[in-house]
């Protein structure tokens, strides 16, 4: 029996496992498990008292999933919000608390973009926009390798 890397054992090893009588290192040894796999195995029999896997939480659900129409409209409403003003509508109409990356790749997975950058981020633009003081124009330079001139 072999197992690979991110699948369950299969319940007919699980419950062999959790029968057999003896300490953790000689079940281990015996079915070619870990120790730690039995330790497991045998709280969540005791604790839970379940036998099976235990659900894989490889996909979470979408806490804003159910929010796709109305944040559409949201966005359609008012393009120019930021994902703090959405974050907030989002928290006062109806009661979620988001992080930001949440609301970002929420939006991306609804194919949904807002229009409108960051404050601090358009007054660094437009202060690279700005010409410097007079006399301190940009020099370009060529891109520094062999002259046309040098024999090769």
């Amino acid at each position: 029996m072999s197992w690979r890397n991110g699948q369950a054992y299969a319940q007919d090893l699980r419950d062999r496992v959790l029968a057999a009588p003896g300490v953790l290192r000689e079940v281990a040894e015996r079915f070619g498990v870990s120790q730690a796999y039995v330790c497991r195995a045998r709280a969540r029999r005791e604790r839970l008292g379940q036998t099976g896997p235990g659900a894989q939480h490889n996909h979470m659900p979408l806490r804003l999933a159910a929010l796709e129409g109305a944040l559409r409209e949201q966005v359609a409403r008012a393009p120019a919000q930021t994902l703090r003003e959405l974050r907030q509508w989002v928290r006062a109409e109806h009661g979620i608390e988001v992080g930001t990356t949440t609301m970002f790749k929420t939006l991306r997975r609804f194919g949904l973009t807002l229009k409108k950058n960051h404050p601090a981020r358009g007054r660094a633009n437009a202060a690279r926009r700005r010409p410097g003081p007079p006399g301190l124009e940009r020099q370009t330079t060529k891109p520094a390798g062999r002259s046309a001139d040098l024999p090769r």
